[in-house]
């Protein structure tokens, strides 16, 4: 599977490398939503987080932590969202398994809501007991 995401990691897009280490490497998305948003990926072309190893989760959590801290330390937001999706229903737009780390701001236009539900106590025990015997 190649995408735009190992296209920019053999070289052959230019990009605005922030980080690279041996599973990941990180880089200015070049449709900033705000000033130090940076995208987080894994050089393994994995199209999802159900794609990926343990190993391999850990270490984009690891450059996502890290990432989020240098954001704060530089452009000071008020606040940061770290964004990861999967799927063409869940917001996925590049097939290769990314997080977004976006400094936020109030009024910033960013908005990120979705309908609650509000199943009782009972009906989250029996959701719960679901995903346990597969966990």
């Amino acid at each position: 599977m190649s995408t735009i995401f190992s296209r920019l990691l053999r070289g052959e897009i230019p990009c605005a490398k922030v980080y690279e280490d041996e599973l990941t490497f990180a880089f200015m998305d070049a449709g900033q939503v705000n000033p130090g948003h940076v995208l987080v990926a894994l050089k393994r072309p994995a199209e999802t987080i159900l794609d990926i190893n343990d190993e391999e989760a850990a270490a984009l959590f690891v450059t996502t932590r890290r990432v989020a801290e240098a954001v704060q330390k530089v452009f000071a937001p008020e606040g940061i969202s770290i964004l990861q999706s999967n799927k063409a229903a869940g917001f996925q737009t590049v097939p290769h398994i990314h997080l977004h780390v976006l400094p936020r701001h109030a009024g910033d236009g960013v908005d990120l809501s979705w309908p609650r539900r509000d199943p009782t106590l009972d009906e989250l025990e029996q959701l719960a007991a679901k995903l346990r015997p597969v966990l």
